[in-house]
């Protein structure tokens, strides 16, 4: 059985350091903040359902947005989404080269290539570099265990992060005869332990900002577990510069788990968090649907807040005073805590509404703009 052993855990803030390229306007890599990206999973020549999908993206926290161009109509939708995206579009290319042209004339952001399953992609790697140089536009080698070159399935007997790495380094080496290094990489698994290791093996071996992704993770619950646990692994050893959680999924949800990732590890200002505890045979309260409940009134609040949702006595108060806000619950009514203190004891029914309502006192207090505190006033109301 595969095991990596963790060593001491140090903060996760002594990042590797990587060169740094830009993505429009989102630095990658070079001490940058690890930033999180997602796919659109619409049809790319769709271009007001894929405009739409972005907007989505965006609103979720994404600052990276890749789509893909499997066909020519896919390509002749990119200048006007290019254009039109509030954040920066890679366009994603396999097969065909001329796409990859297509997107640096379109003005992507960025373009990500498969080395192992574009036809002859070694020998236009000198006009794309001319090409991408020209444009200023940065390439992705994203490496695939699923489309591995085939020979390095024979050279290494299948699979292996070795064989991952080496496929990498070799396509950045053709970049890198022709002057080009704008470059990021990729070299992803679906085995969590298999894709930690060949991004540890890379980390040591070249400095390009790395793009961290399990693929094919697979369902919601599953796909969150392994990428967490890879993703977990790599950024505490500072290793990782971007990052997508690929779900069979809605792709929202995907940024919504990467950028709760990055809050957990501390390497992104936390926003909303909630502390509840699991519940036992000492709670008076429904704690799942309670924390539910706060959890829908306050989402999307504006400012960073730490909610402790509790069911009893044991453990309730203390969490509830280390909280910027909590409720301590029992016998059909619930202590509110505000910055340690508690502020009011309301019946079970007036718990959420009382969170609410404490919370827009602490934005105020935290100096909120008045377009701010309007929009906070909204939350957990129809």
């Amino acid at each position: 059985m595969s095991t990596i052993n963790l060593g001491q855990l140090e903060p996760p803030s002594a990042r590797q350091r990587t060169r740094r390229v830009l993505v429009g306007d989102v630095p990658v890599g070079g001490g940058a903040p690890v930033s999180v990206q997602s796919m659109t999973t619409t049809v790319t020549a769709d271009v007001d359902a894929t405009l739409r999908q972005i907007a989505e993206l965006t609103a979720a926290g994404c600052q990276i947005v890749r789509v893909a161009v499997p066909s020519q109509d896919d390509a002749e939708a990119l200048p006007a989404i290019a254009r039109k995206s509030p954040i920066p579009v890679i366009a994603d290319i396999h097969f065909q080269p001329r796409y990859v042209f297509a997107a640096i004339n379109a003005g992507c952001a960025g373009v990500r290539v498969n080395p192992g399953n574009i036809r002859k992609f070694d020998d236009r790697v000198g006009e794309i570099a001319r090409a991408a140089q020209a444009a200023g536009t940065p390439i992705r080698i994203g490496v695939n265990a699923g489309s591995l070159d085939p020979r390095l399935l024979a050279k290494y007997g299948g699979v292996c992060s070795e064989a991952l790495v080496e496929s990498a380094l070799w396509e950045c080496s053709l970049f890198e005869e022709h002057g080009f290094t704008d470059l990021k990489i990729s070299v992803k698994h679906h085995d969590p332990l298999v894709m930690v290791r060949a991004y540890q093996q890379l980390s040591r071996q070249c400095d390009y900002p790395l793009h961290l992704g399990v693929t094919e993770a697979g369902p919601a619950f599953q796909g969150t577990v392994k990428s967490t646990a890879a993703f977990a692994i790599l950024l505490h050893q500072g290793i990782g510069d971007t990052i997508r959680v690929s779900l069979s999924a809605p792709p929202v949800e995907e940024v919504k788990v990467g950028a709760a990732i990055l809050e957990s590890l501390g390497l992104r200002e936390r926003r909303l968090e909630i502390v509840s505890c699991p519940s036992c045979g000492r709670a008076q309260v429904d704690v799942y649907k309670l924390t539910e409940q706060v959890q829908a009134a306050f989402e999307g609040f504006p400012i960073p807040l730490r909610v402790a949702v509790m069911g009893c006595v044991v453990n309730g108060p203390g969490e509830a005073r280390e909280a910027d806000l909590g409720v301590s619950s029992g016998n059909g009514k619930g202590q509110i805590f505000v910055g340690g203190e508690i502020v009011a004891t309301v019946p079970d029914s007036r718990i959420v509404e009382t969170l609410v309502d404490e919370a827009l006192k602490i934005a105020e207090q935290r100096g909120m703009d008045s377009d701010g505190l309007q929009d906070a006033e909204g939350v957990g109301k129809e």
